[in-house]
């Protein structure tokens, strides 16, 4: 089974995210953010990879400049949630001369197949990547049939 990450607002939220960058954040009023509503959640949204082997999946996110500790991962009803925030830095805005790198709150939202085990979930944070890795249960792992004569 293939995992999916379904996100039908990625390509909107990446042009809004280029908007911002070039005119200053709007404010999400309208009819797109009544039903999206994880477009206000945040002013940016991590870099995700994910993988899957023979007995887990596999996700690892970009963080860089947040501490581990300050990042939430939660898994229910096959839902795997990465919530967490990058803060500011509080320095005089009139020293930059050019600012790239965006703050503020973000969720990624993943839904996984029913064969991700909720009980043997690990996550892990190091060098500014966030590991998560989600065991299969036992009903997916593949089982050798012995072929009798």
């Amino acid at each position: 089974m293939n995992l999916v990450n379904y996100e039908p607002w990625g390509a909107l939220r990446k042009m809004r995210n280029d908007i911002n960058t070039l005119f200053g954040d709007l404010d999400d009023t309208g009819d797109i953010a009544s039903r999206a509503p994880e477009l206000s959640q945040g002013t940016w949204l991590p870099a995700v990879d994910i993988r899957e082997d023979e007995n887990a999946y596999r996700v690892s996110a970009d963080l860089p400049g947040i501490d581990p500790k300050d990042v939430e991962v939660t898994m229910e009803n096959n839902v795997l949630t990465i919530r967490g925030e990058r803060k500011e830095e509080s320095v005089d805005p009139h020293d930059y001369r050019r600012v790239e790198r965006q703050y503020g709150a973000f969720v990624r939202r993943f839904t996984l197949p029913n064969y991700a085990d909720p009980e043997q979930i690990s996550a892990k944070g190091k060098n500014g990547t966030l590991e998560v890795v989600i065991a299969k249960s036992e009903k997916a792992k593949p089982k050798r049939i012995e072929v009798k004569s």
